[in-house]
């Protein structure tokens, strides 16, 4: 438990953080999962008009602190691999 108010104020802007970038992360999951699944459903136009948006999702992560600019370039340049 926090012995101050200021830790205590920190224990809840973390708890607020920690959730929103869950909520994050999940929503990356869930696009990353529905691209992958067009591709291996053989909808390659489908999948090539969806790139885009997941790669502002991606970078949107990124700016909000949520993921690794590193991790997130890696994953952009996977996702193109195998769409092409």
């Amino acid at each position: 438990m926090p012995n101050t108010k200021s830790a205590e104020r920190r224990m809840r802007a973390n708890e607020r953080k920690h959730q929103h970038n869950r909520s994050v992360k999940s929503h990356l999951r869930r696009l990353e999962k529905d691209f992958r699944g067009l591709l291996a459903a053989g909808k390659k136009d489908e999948a090539a008009k969806s790139l885009p948006g997941l790669h502002s999702a991606f970078d949107k992560a990124v700016k909000a602190g949520a993921v690794p600019r590193p991790t997130v370039n890696r994953k952009k340049s996977r996702l193109a691999a195998a769409l092409n």
